[in-house]
């Protein structure tokens, strides 16, 4: 009886230390939000250098810390012939742009108000107050160009050695399960990877449709809108739309026959990505089913905020990739009969 009454407090203790200890780790990655989204940037970005180094290391036969050191110093080349060859008449109309964007406003307001529908949108704006968030644009501009810069030191210093940071984040895990674990991350990383090259390449896609369409019906700003287009493509969906609708916005400026020119343009550049463009880079890349890629815009968008929403599909990569191989394949169907199972 001795025995008996003693093993429960000691048991019942165990499962309060359990709990408390999950409580508090919780807590904590809570707190650490923003540092965890940072980590998760300087990864993707280090996963960035190393695709890239990977066919100088494979092709060529360079050492990979040298062929990670030619991969940064050419992007900093471009970076700076970009700069110089381009810089000038992009750093021009992105100033336009600025001074275009209230009379394109204008002229939307005026063409909305005279129709019932878009005096309702103007009402409905006007509730919004979409201006007001705008006031602190400035500040959220200076800590993002800091979170980039924090991104890409950590991305470069975890590209030179990734398999340290590997073999330092296995250890902290029993040894029966490392082995699982490493041909996971080792997955995961791949995915992540050919998901980047896919990604890669709608953007080159979009930016160069964009500005090439954008001059042909006479539009101006079609350099730096189209690398705008670019960019927002990076995140789906709702990233071409906030594009498409700042180009329409902007051609108000030229009159509605213009915005509709511009509001067609967008659509069949959108139309190609979606049913052309996609379809053949998939082939080759990660394929995200398109719920899980909205599921993943409003979770990590509401948790991190607007760099969680920018990381929002390369997060839920790795997630997929991750619960495939750690759950799915190792739990789920391992221990399912075989007539349970579903096919390939």
């Amino acid at each position: 009886m001795t025995a008996v009454s003693a093993t429960v407090p000691r048991s019942y203790t165990g499962r309060v230390v359990v709990a408390v200890s999950i409580v508090a780790l919780a807590w904590l990655l809570w707190q650490l939000l923003d540092v965890i989204i940072v980590v998760f940037g300087a990864v993707l970005f280090a996963t960035f250098l190393l695709t890239l180094a990977e066919p100088l290391h494979r092709r060529l036969s360079l050492p990979p810390s040298a062929a990670l050191a030619a991969v940064v110093l050419l992007l900093l080349v471009l970076l700076v012939l970009g700069g110089w060859l381009v810089g000038e008449p992009v750093a021009r109309q992105l100033g336009n742009l600025r001074d275009v964007l209230p009379q394109a406003f204008t002229a939307a307001a005026e063409w909305l108000g005279g129709n019932p529908v878009g005096q309702t949108l103007l009402e409905a704006w006007d509730t919004a107050r979409v201006w007001s968030r705008a006031a602190g644009m400035a500040g959220f501009t200076l800590g993002a160009l800091a979170g980039a810069l924090l991104i890409v030191a950590t991305g470069i210093f975890l590209a030179a050695d990734p398999a340290l940071y590997r073999r330092g984040l296995l250890r902290l895990l029993p040894p029966e399960h490392r082995q699982r674990v490493d041909d996971a991350l080792l997955a995961a990383g791949e995915g992540l990877s050919r998901w980047l090259l896919g990604q890669g390449v709608s953007m080159l896609a979009v930016g160069v449709l964009t500005s090439l369409g954008l001059w042909l019906i006479g539009m101006p700003l079609a350099l730096a809108l189209g690398i705008i287009a670019a960019a927002l493509d990076f995140v789906p969906y709702f990233g071409p739309i906030a594009a498409g609708l700042l180009i329409v916005l902007l051609a108000f400026a030229q009159g509605p026959e213009q915005a509709l020119y511009a509001a067609l343009l967008v659509l069949a550049i959108q139309q190609f990505e979606s049913f052309v463009l996609v379809p053949f880079v998939q082939r080759w890349t990660v394929r995200l089913p398109p719920v899980l890629a909205l599921i993943a815009l409003m979770i990590f968008g509401l948790l991190f905020g607007p760099i969680g929403a920018l990381f929002a599909v390369p997060l839920m990569v790795v997630a997929m990739i991750l619960v495939q191989r750690l759950y799915v394949r190792d739990v789920v169907e391992n221990n399912a009969p075989a007539a349970g199972r579903l096919p390939e």
